[in-house]
């Protein structure tokens, strides 16, 4: 079974926000950048997935200049696609049910930013379509919202998702898995 990385909305939309002060993981470009590269090793399919509003002049219109992935991140590489979702989920508003079908997959890795919002509901919507489901939880970040704070949001999300809709997993455990299943080389 083939596997993707869903990334979604690491994009300077959210830094230009007054909240990104108080945001849970300012260096989340990091643990994404270590994300995908353990995805690229294992031949995964990466896909970049951008929130647009357009015609609002908020952070999130395509006008305003700020939906473009954080500069750390890097460029896309050929294959790897860039949608552009208006939905808290990427799948409503876009085509990645069937790109994802196109090539096979049948499970996810997700992270991004929001937590509780579109990285969640992304993490549910392909639980129902049927993926198998890795929410990775330090390459993902929120801000805090009314008297919860961000790390609040983070734990609430993890719990909520884990063992119904997804496994809960961080960059770490995801390397220490790779290097276990590298075959010894023959001497």
């Amino acid at each position: 079974m083939s596997r993707a990385l869903i990334v979604v909305d690491v994009q300077e939309s959210f830094r230009v926000r007054p909240q990104w002060a108080d945001t849970l993981n300012p260096g989340i470009a990091e643990p994404v950048n270590r994300l995908v590269d353990l995805a690229r090793q294992a031949g995964d399919l990466v896909v970049w997935v951008l929130h647009t509003e357009p015609g609002t002049g908020n952070p999130f219109d395509p006008a305003t200049g700020h939906v473009r992935l954080f500069a750390e991140l890097g460029e896309p590489r050929p294959g790897e696609p860039v949608l552009h979702k208006t939905s808290h989920n990427a799948f409503t508003t876009t085509n990645l049910q069937q790109l994802l079908t196109a090539h096979g997959v049948g499970a996810l890795r997700v992270c991004g930013i929001r937590a509780e919002q579109c990285v969640e509901t992304t993490t549910r919507v392909a639980s129902d379509l049927g993926y198998a489901v890795t929410f990775v939880s330090d390459a993902t970040s929120t801000d805090p919202l009314g008297r919860f704070t961000a790390a609040d949001l983070l734990e609430r999300t993890e719990t909520v998702l884990r063992d119904r809709f997804a496994r809960i997993a961080t960059v770490a455990e995801l390397e220490a898995e790779a290097r276990e299943h590298v075959a010894p080389s023959a001497g």
